[in-house]
């Protein structure tokens, strides 16, 4: 969660360097639309959490308004403070995120993924997600439930269970696979 301006832009341009936007030309990052997304994600987010006088309420619903058009002009439902700094978006199509649940560091993201909450048991809940998770195409992860750090999860994977650390899971429903990490997709660099 983001609470301080040098905070906005450590997350900022950590998630602009893991998604390898940072080394394009400044004519390249204004066509890439992750470019643009990034900064009003960091930015709504900050402000969101930082700027609480009185005077901040018009500008922060005309900040938080921006970024919801933003968000389905590219037909993602991401909302702010779930995601910790090195997000990845790999392509631009639909991905949609519950509120409620809370992603680590590094998570590298593909399109068509759901993450949401549900009732499981009698206990409603959204998924908590460790560092340094990869997210296939088309996975949907949701319920009460918790995946490890370095987990790497399948493309159309339905996850309804906890995983621990360290493993690959697949298929439907998912299951542990095998215990490869998540560093053959998403690289060893889990810098900051």
């Amino acid at each position: 969660m983001i609470r301080s301006k040098s905070e906005y832009k450590e997350y900022y341009l950590c998630d602009l360097r893991k998604t390898g936007i940072i080394n394009k030309k400044w004519y390249n990052r204004l066509t890439d639309r992750r470019f643009k997304f990034y900064k009003a994600l960091r930015f709504t987010e900050y402000y969101n959490n930082c700027k609480n006088k009185w005077y901040h309420k018009i500008p922060k619903k005309i900040i938080n308004m921006r970024y919801a058009r933003l968000c389905d002009k590219y037909n993602w439902t991401i909302p702010i403070n779930v995601f910790d700094k090195g997000l990845t978006i790999v392509h631009v199509g639909t991905i949609v995120v519950s509120g409620r649940a809370k992603i680590g560091k590094n998570c590298r993201i593909h399109v068509c993924t759901n993450i949401g909450s549900a009732s499981v048991n009698g206990v409603d809940g959204a998924p908590v997600i460790g560092d340094n998770v990869y997210i296939g195409p088309g996975a949907k992860i949701f319920g009460p439930i918790s995946i490890g750090s370095n987990v790497a999860i399948g493309a159309n994977a339905v996850v309804n269970k906890s995983f621990p650390d360290n493993c690959t899971i697949a298929g439907v429903p998912a299951k542990k696979i095998s215990d490869n990490t998540s560093s053959l997709y998403i690289g060893d660099d889990y810098e900051n």
